[in-house]
């Protein structure tokens, strides 16, 4: 699975003005709600907030990983944020995030569900690229690296 299958490039946002963590998921999750398969930006937000009570997303690095399943989302989905201040969100290493990739599924699709967050961890382990991500100036810099990443992935394998 690539990324860019599932992340469209108007569902990026540089800057995301978001002042803390439930306005960024918020923000993120309006931005998916503009989409034909995301059914209602509230309940994805809040199916995010649930999950985000259970465990913290925020993985490390200036980064967090937010999702959440429910049934009003038709085929999953993704948006990404770089804030424009990095902000509190519980992270692991206690650091504030800059980055942060919202992914929304439906209830049913675990299996694509788990194939999304290892690709996404996965991609951000290149500390290089993460460091490039954190410096996008715009959302189409940003969405570009990913899917110039993606390329170079697809063709070493």
């Amino acid at each position: 699975m690539l990324l860019t299958d599932i992340l469209l490039a108007d569902s990026v946002v540089v800057p995301l003005e978001a002042s803390d963590k439930p306005h960024a998921i918020a923000m993120l999750a309006d931005v998916l709600g503009q989409r034909d398969d995301i059914e209602d930006a509230d309940e994805l937000r809040e199916a995010v907030m649930r999950r985000e009570s259970t465990r913290t997303t925020g993985i490390g690095h200036g980064v967090a990983i937010p999702h959440g399943k429910f049934k009003g989302c038709a085929t999953l989905a993704m948006a990404v944020g770089k804030t424009a201040e990095p902000i509190d969100f519980d992270s692991i290493d206690g650091k504030p995030v800059d980055l942060i990739f919202l992914l929304a599924s439906p209830e049913d699709q675990t299996g694509p569900h788990i194939q999304a967050l290892a690709g996404i961890s996965r991609m951000l382990t290149d500390v290089e690229l993460r460091g490039a991500l954190k410096r996008a100036e715009t959302a189409e810099d940003l969405y570009r690296m990913i899917a110039e990443h993606e390329a170079t992935v697809t063709a070493d394998s």
